[in-house]
């Protein structure tokens, strides 16, 4: 044997040891580039990451403040409104209190009348034609012309309702001293005697003939509100018919005839004693400023403001620079009642998208885009509901829900974000820098080891060359030295065994190929018999299937059997997922009465199939010897398959259920899938089984858990019985048949022969099934009532 053999690496270009310089550097130099661009792209992603979740976070933050704040603010305006609610509930409590108690009312009256006449004469106006107490009490009364009589005094009836009112100077100074501010309060008349006393005392009636000519000789109510008068009416004979449950009624704004002031009205209709009529109103104005107040005092941020907008988008309140910003423009709005309000609606805003805000959206908070100067400029925008309201505006009351609006500059309520985001950029840029150094540091130190490790590596390898190239030569003498331990000194090991191995095998390559081949004859001979056993095995499996499918198929209920049964037509359908199906359905007939079951062993096949074959074996003896009890029958199926099952040491079940006919009842018990009933019209019954039963097979008695129902199956009604490989076919889609689809397929089926229904929800199922497998046993009973 020659000695082993030794090699010097040499460096050429076109030696491996340049090979190995040139790949293993450009494979390092490529994973430092791949690795330092990973790791660059990553902090720009990190970066971009932290400022996204930094953003969210402000984002969030920054909105739920806006959100907040606008909440707090709606809430005040509630709280001013409800003050003011409760003081006209307060005033309208007394004067019902009179209404209810005819006696009192009569009583105060004259005591009124007494101490502070005054408050009831009344001096009639030639010029106005109408009539006014004098400057001095508390509170001025109208009355208008047409309840005066002849000689223009008050009628009798006109003048009580003018005493009995009188009570307004005890409790009104109060509720204006205390409270929210209100500019008035007062009481109106019922339609027949619509006196008008007003709190604190005012030129009532000269200031109503000053702007609104001709109103003395028209119905007050029609004139001034029209069609509020009638909703009252019909809240009083129908008090659910009111939009909002409360019974105090609120005007839009419009201008006050006496203080010339914007203002909004609340009302509470008063009620006659039996409680059908209207017996007239107490009322509060407010001025609008109250209500301007708030929303202008809006501050978020350094130009956020806030604005107060009716349903319709009229806005009755916000301060002028938030009114030049969201471009209002403003126009007075009168009607031909009298009425003049402020009309400055945002749909008539010169910006398109403050035109276009949803108002109908609590909460929504919105990105928008507002033209400033010519340049786009984004805002926040959140719209918050106030409680709603019954709203009188010329016409029957209605439901209103104002909207308290808070806008924002995004630059501004953005501010720490683009600050934060900043920063991180910032933070990026040198991290970035960093990361390049260390690269480059990283590659000058790589491409030094290289060199420095490549002479090692590749002269154990050289020397692997020159002894292949002996071994291709038929020199199966030679061997290789290489001191080292790493692979390369492994790789050398092996050569030289493989070197003894070849060695070996070219002295003894004959008797070798001569042995394997032996082996591969005999390994052939046995793979034959095995494929002739296999073939014989199918073919008794095939018959044995054939046999036990025949004999499934032979125990159904026969088309002549269910064509004798008199009061009701049944048709069945049975389609197995394999030859062999675990669905069970049969009818019973004894004499007059009918036994109809259907049922669904747990998978499908042979064993299945024999399970399904039990069951109708055992219920057919059962019905033979005349038990036909629902739930003893039920609990002696379960008691017969339970044992089969046990002596079986199979682990079947099935569900199962039965219908028992006789004389026109139908008797339902046992657990299966939902029954469905289709009764006149098409209308569709769903009966859970589950609280009937248990399943087959499960355990010994099941007596405890068998129930029964009692169901109504008249004329014309159709029952439908079927197992889950109905409801469970799926589509191409993995989208299921579904018991929903089967009831509408039912539903319009209805009406036709039980046959006609059973190939009608076939179809249904086979169109919707398509060229999917069939993955389970299908069956499907039509029970219909003659």
């Amino acid at each position: 044997m020659n000695a082993p053999l030794q090699h010097t690496a040499r460096f050429g270009l076109r030696s491996f040891r340049a090979k190995f310089v040139l790949v293993v550097g450009s494979a390092v130099l490529f994973d430092l580039l791949v690795s330092g661009g990973l790791a660059l792209w990553n902090v720009q992603r990190l970066s971009r990451d932290a400022t996204a979740e930094v953003g969210q976070g402000l984002e969030r933050a920054n909105q739920d403040y806006i959100r907040s704040y606008a909440e707090g603010t709606a809430a005040r305006v509630n709280l001013l409104l409800d003050q003011v609610h409760s003081d006209v509930g307060t005033l309208a409590g007394v004067l019902q209190a009179q209404i209810d108690h005819p006696a009192r009312e009569t009583q105060i009256g004259e005591a009124m009348a007494r101490g502070a006449p005054e408050a009831v004469t009344v001096a009639y106006d030639a010029k106005g034609r109408w009539a006014q107490n004098r400057p001095g009490p508390l509170s001025v009364v109208s009355v208008w012309g047409y309840l005066l009589d002849s000689n223009h005094v008050p009628r009798p009836d006109v003048q009580r309702e003018i005493e009995n009112s009188a009570v307004l100077d005890l409790i009104v100074p109060s509720l204006l001293a205390n409270g929210r501010s209100k500019l008035q309060m007062y009481y109106i008349g019922p339609r027949e005697r619509p006196i008008f006393r007003t709190a604190p005392y005012t030129d009532q009636a000269q200031t109503f003939d000053r702007l609104y000519p001709g109103h003395n000789e028209a119905d007050f109510w029609t004139f001034f509100f029209p069609g509020l008068y009638e909703s009252w009416q019909q809240w009083a004979q129908d008090p659910g018919s009111r939009p909002v449950s409360d019974s105090i009624t609120q005007t839009a704004p419009y201008t006050d005839a006496i203080t010339g002031k914007l203002i909004v009205s609340f009302f509470q209709p008063l009620r006659s004693s039996d409680g059908k009529r209207v017996a007239g109103a107490a009322g509060a104005d407010i001025t609008l400023d109250q209500l301007a107040e708030i929303v202008e005092n809006v501050k978020v941020a350094d130009h956020g403001f806030g604005f107060l907008t009716m349903s319709d988008g009229n806005v009755v309140a916000i301060n002028p620079v938030g009114e030049k910003v969201i471009g209002l423009q403003t126009s007075s709005a009168g009607n031909s009642e009298g009425v003049t309000g402020l009309d400055r609606s945002l749909r008539r805003s010169v910006q398109p998208q403050i035109a276009q805000l949803p108002l109908d959206q609590d909460g929504l908070l919105q990105h928008i885009m507002l033209d400033e100067n010519g340049e786009k400029v984004p805002y926040l925008v959140v719209v918050k509901h106030l409680q709603p309201t019954n709203l009188w505006l010329s016409g029957p009351v209605r439901r209103e829900t104002m909207s308290l609006g808070i806008v924002v500059p995004e630059r501004e309520i953005y501010a720490s974000l683009f600050a934060a985001q900043a920063k991180i950029s910032e933070a990026t840029n040198r991290i970035l820098i960093y990361q390049i150094l260390a690269l480059l540091v990283s590659l000058l130190f790589v491409i030094a080891a290289v060199f420095a490790i490549s002479k090692r590596i590749t002269g154990g390898i050289s020397a692997l060359a020159g002894a292949a190239k002996r071994i291709q030569a038929q020199d199966y003498s030679v061997r290789v030295a290489i001191p080292t331990r790493d692979e390369v000194g492994e790789a050398g090991a092996a050569f030289n065994r493989m070197a003894e191995q070849i060695s070996f095998h070219t002295e003894n390559l004959e008797q070798l190929v001569e042995d394997r081949t032996q082996e591969i004859e005999e390994a052939n001979l046995q793979i034959s018999a095995l494929n002739t056993q296999l073939r014989s095995e199918n073919v008794r499996l095939g018959a044995e299937l054939a046999v036990a499918r025949r004999i499934q198929m032979m125990v159904l209920p026969k088309a002549h059997e269910l064509e004798e049964i008199r009061d009701m037509e049944i048709a069945a359908y049975m389609r197995p997922a394999d030859e062999v199906g675990g669905d069970y359905y049969d009818v019973l007939s004894d004499g007059g009465r009918l036994k109809i079951g259907i049922g669904d062993v747990t998978g499908h096949g042979l064993e299945s199939g024999v399970l399904m074959l039990m069951v109708q074996s055992v219920a057919r003896a059962l019905q033979e010897a005349g038990d036909m009890d629902p739930s003893q029958f039920l609990n002696r199926v379960n008691r017969a398959i339970y044992k089969n099952v046990v002596r079986t040491s199979t682990n079947k079940h099935l569900s199962l259920a039965f219908l028992d006919y006789e004389g026109g009842r139908l008797t339902l018990s046992g657990q299966h899938e939902e029954l469905i009933v289709v009764r006149n019209f098409g209308e569709v019954e769903r009966i859970d089984t589950l609280d009937l039963g248990l399943p087959i097979g499960l355990e010994p008695d099941i007596s405890p858990f068998v129930a029964t129902r009692e169901i109504s199956f008249g004329h014309g009604d159709m029952i439908i019985l079927h197992t889950d490989g109905v409801t469970e076919a799926e589509n191409r889609d993995g989208e299921l048949f579904g018991i929903e689809r089967l009831c509408e397929s039912a539903r319009q089926l209805y009406g036709r022969s039980a046959e006609d229904v059973k190939l009608g929800i076939i179809k249904d199922l086979m169109v919707h099934i398509g060229t999917q497998k069939i993955h389970d046993d299908i069956t499907l009973v039509v029970m219909r009532h003659r």
